[in-house]
């Protein structure tokens, strides 16, 4: 999510670069490029938590996360940059919508991707760096719950089952009680 800002930034200096106003139009496609620019980090993040599922260390994780998911990333841009063009250059009629749609998610996507590329991973190593100096290497998922996160005891409700042997004796009624502690 750290990138959505850069990606919103982009957007908005290629519409000022551009002259175009900060319209309606422009602000779908900054709801769109929230969606588009957070995949990417999401790509790299969870890779980069799976390799530290399997041992690397915070840096190389990072590194190698950022290198195996950098050609996913970058077609999944081209795609998407290359088919926003046509809004871009738009011409006729009601093209002013299209052009500020258009320019709004291909300048917030360029900008997402390049700056991904290198602001996720610094950002991954910085805030793991930091947890991990936190837990004093633990894992965070080996660090006890407070009580307030711990599941609820929730009670089942006691349904009597009808009686049907004959005169209730002390002893079904000590098993009772203990059936009633149990729970």
């Amino acid at each position: 999510m750290l990138v959505v800002p850069l990606a919103i930034m982009g957007a908005l200096i290629a519409q000022d670069l551009r002259g175009l106003p900060n319209d309606v139009y422009c602000q779908i496609g900054l709801v769109m490029l929230i969606g588009l620019a957070s995949k990417n980090s999401i790509l790299i993040v969870e890779f980069a938590n799976q390799l530290r599922e399997e041992g690397y260390p915070i840096v190389q994780a990072a590194l190698e996360a950022a290198k195996q998911r950098l050609r996913p990333i970058l077609m999944t841009a081209i795609s998407t940059l290359s088919s926003i063009f046509p809004l871009v250059v738009a011409t006729g009629a009601g093209s002013g919508s299209r052009q500020s749609l258009g320019t709004a998610v291909f300048g917030g996507m360029l900008t997402a991707t390049v700056l991904s590329l290198f602001v996720v991973p610094v950002m991954y190593i910085v805030l793991k760096s930091v947890v991990h100096q936190m837990t004093g290497g633990r894992p965070s998922s080996n660090l006890p719950s407070p009580q307030w996160i711990s599941e609820p005891h929730i009670e089942e409700p006691h349904i009597e089952e009808p009686h049907t042997k004959g005169p209730r004796t002390d002893k079904d009624a000590q098993d009772a009680q203990e059936e009633d502690m149990l729970v």
